[in-house]
């Protein structure tokens, strides 16, 4: 974990704003300028960016995928370059936080793979790549994106020990398990042998 040297009242102004930023939810966003319906009837009702490939329009997809995985950087880059390490590591958090939790949305967001990579492309971007090759492997093996995520998430805190990244294992451990957590029905459905796979329209 990273000194705590900001003040207790700075970092907390960084962990609204990172919360703020994460719960964004540009996939109903672009969803509703693209006209493309309301996600939470298309397919699994999420707001991420798999949801909206069941759309058929990949190119909304791939913008869901950018800014949800942006905001997650930005919040870590900004609170790095203005404050420090700790205020990055707050930020980034609760920007994940936001996009599992918006108060836009009472509360009932997305599941976090695309700004969980995007946290850890800005925290360390070896470590982030390491997630992303993960995540991409094991996606074009199973054609499942919950898996690919739970795997990236799994190995997330074995390559930040690896590749020379503790001090922001603690913080890949929380949003492991948070990531674990907003996957609960998928990892119901694997067990099940019923979970889609990647592209299946809803």
């Amino acid at each position: 974990m990273p000194a705590f040297e900001t003040a207790l009242p700075l970092l907390a102004l960084w962990a609204l704003f990172g919360y703020l930023l994460g719960s964004i939810p540009f996939g109903m966003v672009l969803a509703r300028l693209m006209g493309l319906g309301n996600l939470r009837d298309i397919g699994s009702g999420n707001i991420g960016a798999t949801n909206v490939l069941r759309t058929g329009n990949k190119g909304a997809a791939l913008g869901t995928l950018i800014l949800d995985g942006g905001k997650g950087a930005v919040a870590v880059l900004l609170a790095r370059a203005i404050t420090g390490e700790d205020a990055a590591q707050a930020a980034g958090l609760m920007a994940f936080v936001g996009h599992c939790f918006p108060v836009w949305l009472r509360f009932k967001g997305g599941k976090g793979v695309a700004t969980f990579l995007g946290i850890l492309l800005a925290l360390a971007p070896i470590v982030g790549a390491a997630c992303c090759a993960t995540w991409l492997v094991t996606a074009l093996v199973t054609r499942m994106s919950s898996f690919a995520a739970l795997m990236a998430a799994a190995t997330s805190t074995i390559w930040m020990v690896f590749l020379g990244h503790a001090e922001v294992a603690a913080l890949g451990i929380i949003l492991t398990l948070l990531v674990y957590i907003r996957h609960g029905e998928n990892i119901r459905r694997l067990k099940a042998g019923t979970e889609p796979k990647i592209g299946k329209k809803g």
